[in-house]
């Protein structure tokens, strides 16, 4: 009897055993995900009476998307890929979402409410070419509409219904670029007007029926054409000459075209430069934009020009709106201080203003870059305004009645660089856990924690311990925890924007819109490069708080460049630096000064070398460094690896001790008729190896060769540089190299013929896992390459290692050559790959995961024994002791490998992973136009328990196996009793 208790007892208690599988209650503990649909470049407001009220956009980063209007939340979206950008959106017979996309060559149309995609038609794209979309918005819903498609000098008419292409008509052949498509109230005949040459004007006039043309006229307009062209009415055009400074008036009557010139210092008194028109397509007037200011120029029924009104530093125009079937507006968007104005205009009266607003508006969001009008009946059945507003930092506001009713912080969706801060350290007095008042709660909670194991929890249970754990978690406080899992994670995006996350439940701590990144005249096309860790401060000295530096160039062709050094916990900029010189490369240092910052050299354009910090202790620390600096660098046009060395103080005209000349040492010059560099690969700096000896199954050790002086190289034949299948296997082979950045020695070299690329790669320790695509298997594969170090030992003479006189206790020089060896081994992959990564944690004791972020946008965590090289068809006893799997041909993918879960990192770009303080557990941060972030523990928490763990339940196990114990001894003893009086 008392070991059937205890048994049941033990069973009981191994129930809460934490295992592989998440629970449903357990989503949101250790992860995170986050949607984003990044920059907005088009919007089409949907606002029936009948269903939700929402607005249809396209973004920057492909994405198409159908918002909620009271919320800002994310009915349906769908990522389009990297190639195929969307050009035009719009809506068709008031249930279809039209999409053109890929430069015109793809038409797709998605059902409105649910996003579903209901046909796509494609069109024949030889060159790249405008494109434009056309679709007639006030016929009946409920009648079949044809739909305008120009690309590729081809003008499409395609069903709204289904798709179907119903006639095509060919505009190329005299070399026409069509600017304007004009369908008069959807009628029988259409109008397409294009430039040709320099000077020629061509209206085309065609056929709605059946694509038969009817009249094509030509006119030659002196000056000629500069930019695009604006439509101003259903019959006028206007655009401006070569030099900019005239603009010519078109009027298309019956498919003849007139047109008229005139000086814009004629219209615009106060014009000086050159003019520029805005795209934004305003009723019966139009707005040109010369130096600060905007000017408003209306085209009277003779096509004559006449000024409105000018407008200073104006920030926004939109398009007309129609709100009822006699009035049409838009706004205009200004800034004034931390405020930004809304001045809703009527198009046929300047004078009178439908709405005037100022909203305050956090300055990190920048300037306003676009903004959207929609309208609403007020319950006094008089018209109200809302306008959706693009900010500089890509974030989308909606405004209404002088209030911010929601904003999305969509830049997130546009991440290029990620590092990661810990955070301040938790102040005395403070207590790291949550004390419970309330002994009922207490109580309940943990009745409901045990139901969850027992999996006797209903839906509303699970919901009620999910919300439990999150609250009483303390996963989202702001101080470091001893494990390491809180930390900030800090994200540049592409608009010169950082943010830093928590890594705990991924909300926004604090955020920074560079001004040192933003457009100027000394820096006008700003682009944000990368994050570098700048100071960190030791744990103890906390008299600082950590910083990153932030490297940003003024563009192609420019030699400004920037430096921004941030507060890692504040978000303040604490300096900006201006430089003189371009950065090509940024070559963080292992050493820092007394401050603890790190030094860092940046190489410009003509291979010079700038030290930072510019001062006189980092110059003197660096001087008795340089002998043991080197960089290497890779030329991709020209085929060509390099490896440099520093020689003296530049050679200028001003003295500058902080700048240093270089040598080159060697170069690799690759053979262009033959190899084609694709991809690059090396070692983190920062990687721990926690030891060199690697033990083999016939007791023989065999050391890794663990230098980060390594460079991985992959090469492609030229003719097999672009898509997949675009050669054959005899005309593509796949070279790769292992090469000493410090002499130039090729370490190994292999080829894989048939192969092409794209190959990402990621390189660990003594291996590299490289994947590409096998031309001849039609099939994906992953390589590995293992290179260990034949010269760190010559014999197993243990007293040579106690005395200090072996080898092994020599230093390593990258000069001295080693004899290495190498083992590699192939296997199949089932999917494409968009990204790769590898686990770290702080010791480098636990097992490695390779993490691939594959084409379904998914992360899938492979153990790295199934890229052993060594594994072989028939291992022997002790190989599979020491742990060497079945060789197989190709990779398991196990659906509980998936990082992501169920979840997907739409437009997945890069997968992060840094270390926690316990050794078990690493971090990954996925990010795309979605973020991720989770833990993992490649060998398991060995070193802890989870956070959900059932104390309470451990505790009634113990007193219950102590009970049963004292049970049985006493029953035990009366039975030894009865036993003894027989």
């Amino acid at each position: 009897m008392a070991i059937r208790v205890f048994f049941l007892l033990l069973l009981l208690h191994s129930s809460s055993i934490p295992v592989l599988s998440l629970y449903e209650d357990q989503v949101g503990l250790m992860d995170w995900h986050q949607q984003y649909i990044g920059k907005v470049k088009h919007a089409v407001f949907h606002t029936h009476k009948a269903g939700r009220k929402r607005v249809v956009v396209s973004t920057e980063e492909n994405v198409v998307a159908s918002l909620d209007l009271r919320h800002g939340e994310i009915f349906w979206r769908h990522v389009l890929g990297d190639k195929d950008a969307i050009d035009h959106i719009n809506i068709a017979l008031g249930k279809y979402v039209i999409t053109l996309s890929s430069e015109g060559s793809i038409l797709r149309a998605w059902n409105l409410p649910d996003g579903q995609m209901v046909w796509e038609s494609f069109f024949t794209v030889r060159k790249p070419s405008k494109s434009l979309l056309l679709i007639v918005t006030d016929l009946k819903v409920d009648r079949d509409s044809e739909i305008l498609v120009y690309s590729n000098g081809n003008l499409h008419a395609v069903s709204s219904v289904d798709g179907l292409i119903l006639w095509s008509m060919n505009l190329a052949a005299e070399s026409v670029e069509i600017q304007q498509l004009i369908w008069p109230h959807g009628g029988d005949v259409i109008y397409a007007v294009g430039f040709s040459g320099l000077s020629q004007l061509h209206a085309y006039q065609v056929s709605a029926k059946n694509g038969e043309l009817l009249n094509h006229d030509i006119v030659e307009v002196p000056g000629g054409f500069s930019g695009d062209m604006s439509l101003v009415s259903t019959e006028t055009f206007v655009a401006l000459d070569a030099t900019r400074s005239i603009m010519v008036s078109l009027m298309l009557i019956d498919g003849k075209i007139s047109f008229q010139q005139a000086y814009v210092s004629d219209v615009v008194p106060e014009f000086s430069g050159v003019a520029a028109i805005l795209p934004s397509k305003l009723e019966g007037m139009f707005a040109v934009k010369f130096n600060s200011r905007i000017a408003f120029i209306r085209v009277n029924d003779e096509g004559m020009l006449e000024m409105v009104d000018q407008v200073e530093d104006l920030a926004a125009v939109s398009d007309v709106l129609v709100f009822n079937e006699e009035h049409r507006a838009f706004v205009l968007v200004q800034h004034g201080g931390s405020k930004i104005h809304l001045n809703v205009k009527l198009a046929h009266d300047w004078n009178n203003d439908l709405l005037k607003e100022s909203i305050e508006i956090d300055h990190h969001h920048g300037l306003v870059q676009k903004v959207f009008l929609s309208n609403y009946i007020r319950t006094d059945r008089s018209h109200g305004f809302r306008a959706l507003v693009v900010m500089e930092d890509h974030s989308l506001l909606l405004l209404q009645q002088g209030e911010i009713v929601w904003s999305r912080e969509d830049g997130l969706a546009s991440v290029i660089d990620v590092t990661t801060s810990e955070l301040p350290v938790e102040k005395e007095g403070v207590s790291v856990t949550k004390v419970e008042h309330n002994l009922l709660e207490w109580l309940k909670g943990h009745v409901l924690k045990l139901k969850g194991t027992l999996m006797l929890a209903s839906p509303e249970d699970i919901a009620a311990i999910q919300a439990l754990r999150l609250k009483s978690s303390e996963k989202s406080k702001m101080t470091r925890d001893h494990n390491g899992f809180r930390k900030l994670l800090i994200v540049l995006t592409k608009a010169g924007k950082l943010f830093a996350l928590h890594s705990g439940d991924g909300r926004v701590v604090w955020s920074l819109l560079l001004q040192s990144l933003r457009k100027s005249e000394g820096c006008p096309h700003p682009i944000a490069l990368n994050i570098y860790q700048w100071q960190d401060p030791h744990h103890h000295a906390l008299d600082e708080n950590p910083s990153i530096l932030v490297v940003g160039s003024c563009g192609i062709g420019n030699d400004e460049s920037v430096l921004s050094f941030i507060d890692t916990y504040t978000g303040k900029e604490l300096e900006s630096v201006s430089i003189s010189h371009s950065v090509v490369e940024v070559i963080p240092l292992p050493y820092t000064d007394s401050r603890e910052r790190r030094l860092h050299l940046l190489i410009d354009s003509n291979k010079q070398a700038h030290l930072y910090p510019r001062t006189p202790e980092a110059a003197a620390i660096f001087l008795h460094e340089i002998p043991n600096v080197y960089w290497y660098s890779v030329d991709t046009d020209n085929s060509i690896v390099g490896g440099h060395a520093l020689k003296h103080n530049c050679i200028s005209e001003v003295a500058d001790d902080f700048c240093f000349s270089t040598r080159g040492l060697w170069s690799i010059v690759l053979p262009l008729d033959s190899e084609k560099i694709i991809a690059t690969a090396t070692r983190k700096s920062n990687e721990v190896v926690h030891t060199q000896a690697k033990a083999m199954s016939d007791q023989d050790v065999m050391y890794k060769y663990i230098s980060k002086n390594v460079l991985f190289v992959a090469t492609v034949a030229p003719k097999a540089a672009g898509r997949i299948g675009s050669v054959t296997p005899d005309e593509s082979w796949l070279v790769v190299y292992l090469i000493n950045t410090v002499t130039g020695r090729i370490l190994h070299r292999m080829t894989h013929l048939g192969s092409q690329g794209p190959v990402n790669a990621v390189f660990s320790e003594n291996w590299v896992i490289y994947h590409y695509f096998n031309l001849r298997a039609h099939r994906y594969e992953m390589s590995v390459i293992e290179i260990y170090d034949e010269s760190r030992v010559d014999n197993k003479d243990i007293w040579k290692l106690i005395v200090g006189k072996h080898n092994l206790t020599s230093p390593i020089c990258s000069y001295s050559r080693h004899e290495v060896s190498t083992k590699s081994q192939s296997y199949f992959f089932t999917h494409s790959v968009k990204a790769i990564a590898v686990t770290s944690t702080a010791k480098g004791i636990t097992s490695k995961q390779v993490l691939i972020g594959t084409v379904g946008d998914q992360v899938l965590a492979l153990d790295k024994r199934l890229l052993d090289p060594r594994r072989s068809a028939n291992p022997t006893q002790a190989e599979r002791e020491e742990g060497i799997i079945p060789l197989t041909d190709s990779l398991p993918v196990i659906p509980q490998s998936y990082v992501t879960h169920a979840l997907k990192v739409e437009g997945l770009r890069g997968i992060v992973t840094a270390p926690a303080k316990l050794e078990s557990t690493t971090l990954v941060f996925a990010y795309g136009v979605d973020l991720f972030f989770t833990r993992l523990a490649p060998s398991r928490t060995y070193d802890s328990l989870t956070e959900d763990f059932n104390y309470a339940l451990l505790l009634l196990t113990i007193v219950a196996l102590v009970a049963a114990i004292f049970v049985t001894w006493i029953l035990s003893e009366r039975k030894e009793l009865r036993d003894n009086w027989r």
